[in-house]
């Protein structure tokens, strides 16, 4: 018979048997979640990947085109407007006819014109005006096919029930180029250095990269020294007392406000009651500084907190004034969480799209933005615009963005992650 001693010993060990099974669980509950959490992840990441790094090169056909004179510039005048008034689409177009001899019916003509992208035109005036010595030779050009006939090279169109009569002649005429050497696919130079375009051939990120450019510059030129003088003077110089409590608490709800309403303000303010310019990015800047200037002031202040009491004392203790404190001793070992801080805040305005809406940078920009004050776009709301275009070949551009989008992310992440390795002090 045991003894009550003995009766708690087993009570106790039953108890501590339990509890184990208990936190086994807990862990692979955990680990579960972690795994699920990962699949997800590559899930998401190979559907992005496996649609979008095909937009990357582009089909291209070589024509051996004739430079006539008389198409490009009749008169003789050499001169840049005469050369880009001349009739390029003339010249491709008798190249291409003179590959297919047999076809001479006024319809699939028209099909086989077709066949190339609506930038070989300006591709041929691009060189003329380049190099002028081309008028009056035969050049083999390798020019940029239609999306349709590049999504057909890709094997991008799926199953045979998809083919129309158009696409069986459209693919026997791919087929009978490459048998001549006359296809291939190459970088798409175009999506780099274009802006956007209604046909997808000649559509690039590069107007929605410098919008974004420009955008974040004024993001940054004003939200991180505003940031960074609102949270030392928060955290190292004002009184505490009921306005300062008021101030703290609005800009922790700022934080937690829908980006949209940022926009919003955005439209009232800026635009409607200043005037600035809509749908550039001066305006989308100033938003985006409202948006993640409560980022940067917590995270100051959380950096500021972060340094040690001894260290204020020590710089006051040898004679230094609050000032020479703050900004020779507390402020430079808090920099790098403030700038940590600062990068995550502007990662997360770069992926905004919302507040941008609000503000007209929705709009269909062709030319890229050279100033502050230029209608502009940004990457996100270029993916938006895309992902709502009806040509298959939108989509595979549609992911080749966001491929573009996350690489800026995670490179910011990653110099986020750097500058808090590389120079936080541990206490």
């Amino acid at each position: 018979m045991l003894t009550p001693g003995a009766k708690s010993v087993e009570i106790v060990k039953a108890g501590l048997a339990k509890r184990q099974r208990a936190e086994r669980r807990f862990r692979a509950y955990g680990l579960m979640s972690i795994i699920i959490g990962l699949v997800f992840l590559v899930v998401l990441f190979g559907s992005i990947i496996s649609n979008g790094y095909t937009a990357f090169i582009y089909t291209h056909a070589a024509l051996d085109i004739e430079f006539d004179p008389q198409v490009i510039d009749p008169e003789g005048r050499q001169t840049s407007e005469a050369l880009a008034s001349g009739d390029y689409d003339a010249l491709w177009k008798s190249a291409l006819f003179k590959l297919f001899p047999d076809i001479t019916e006024r319809q699939k003509k028209r099909a086989l014109a077709g066949f190339m992208g609506s930038s070989a035109g300006q591709r041929l005036r691009a060189a003329v005006i380049a190099n002028p010595k081309l008028i009056g030779t035969t050049q083999q050009v390798w020019l940029p096919v239609d999306d349709t006939i590049d999504m057909l090279a890709k094997g991008r169109l799926g199953s045979e029930v998809e083919f129309n009569d158009r696409l069986r002649e459209s693919q026997g005429w791919l087929e009978k180029l490459k048998a001549q050497n006359r296809i291939r696919s190459a970088l798409n130079q175009a999506f780099f250095t274009n802006g956007d375009s209604r046909e997808p051939d000649a559509a690039g990120i590069w107007g929605a990269v410098s919008g974004s450019a420009l955008t974040l510059l004024v993001t940054i030129g004003l939200s991180l020294p505003i940031g960074i003088a609102a949270a030392v003077y928060l955290e190292e110089f004002a009184p505490r007392n009921r306005w300062t409590d008021i101030i703290e608490v609005n800009i922790n709800n700022l934080a937690a406000v829908p980006s949209i309403v940022f926009g919003l303000l955005g439209l009232a303010v800026f635009i409607n009651v200043f005037g600035l310019p809509r749908s550039s990015p001066l305006v989308g800047g100033l938003v985006l500084t409202l948006m993640t200037l409560p980022v940067i002031i917590i995270s100051g202040r959380s950096a500021l907190k972060s340094v040690p009491p001894s260290v204020r004392e020590a710089a006051l203790g040898i004679g230094a004034s609050p000032m020479q404190m703050v900004f020779d001793h507390v402020l430079p070992l808090a920099m790098p969480g403030m700038l940590t801080g600062a990068i995550i805040g502007t990662a997360r305005a770069l992926g905004e799209s919302a507040p941008l809406l609000m503000i007209g940078m929705v709009a269909f920009i062709v030319d890229i933005p050279n100033s502050l004050t230029s209608p502009a776009t940004v990457l996100p709301v270029q993916i938006y615009l895309w992902a709502d275009s009806p040509e298959r070949a939108f989509t595979e551009r549609t992911s080749a963005a966001i491929l573009v989008l996350l690489a800026f992310l995670i490179v910011m992440n990653g110099t986020a992650v750097y500058l808090r390795k590389r120079y936080e002090r541990r206490w």
